[in-house]
């Protein structure tokens, strides 16, 4: 299956050099590139690609606004940052905006093609600096409340069906919930869910 690209940064070189390692992948087509954030949304609309790579700080309109209006018009395209900032601040307003990822431009070229691969299939991707660096972002809405609220009560030990009458909800609207907590977690059971949330501090603390 081939994973359609765009590449979203105001360096020419950064996108030519870019634009060169994906096309040597045999399953990446570079379907479009822009220099800012305005042109990107328009861009990113009209070629509808599976993920876009997005540059934070650009002349024309920001990365984060780019994501947000996205967002904000329905695109289905999953938004990889690739920047060279790692502030509590720039991570925390990139995924709040909906970026699927969070990369440093040095990551290597390996790391970043596997980063695209996972990001085409829905599973949120972080570089390990950006990882370590959420451990103590407290306001980053990884999991929204409601969300949280589910996993909360999931890692009490109750079932499906004692979450959702204990939210006043559906079992379906459970459900509906931990796939959302599953894919932003990067996990496949709730198990998993659980450890990891309070290895970020989602849940008040580590689990070990």
């Amino acid at each position: 299956m081939t994973t359609r690209i765009v590449i979203v940064d105001d360096h020419p070189v950064v996108r030519d050099g870019l634009r060169g390692m994906c096309e040597r992948e045999g399953d990446f087509d570079v379907v479009g590139e822009a220099d800012g954030g305005r042109a990107a949304v328009e861009i990113v609309l009209a070629s509808a690609p599976d993920v876009v790579l997005m540059d934070l700080r650009m002349p024309d309109g920001s990365g984060v606004e780019a994501i947000a209006e996205l967002r904000r018009r329905g695109s289905a395209a999953r938004v990889v940052v690739l920047t060279t900032y790692d502030t509590d601040h720039d991570i925390s307003a990139a995924l709040a905006a909906g970026a699927t990822g969070y990369l440093l431009k040095d990551v290597p070229r390996h790391e970043l093609f596997a980063a695209i691969r996972a990001a085409a299939a829905g599973r949120p991707v972080m570089s390990p600096p950006i990882m370590r660096r959420l451990g103590g972002v407290r306001d980053t809405p990884l999991l929204t409340a409601r969300e949280l609220d589910v996993l909360r009560a999931v890692a009490a030990g109750g079932s499906n069906g004692a979450v959702a009458r204990e939210l006043f909800v559906s079992e379906a609207t459970v459900k509906t919930h931990l796939a959302h907590i599953y894919e932003k977690l990067g996990v496949a059971d709730r198990a998993a869910a659980v450890a990891a949330a309070y290895d970020r501090g989602l849940l008040g603390g580590s689990s070990r």
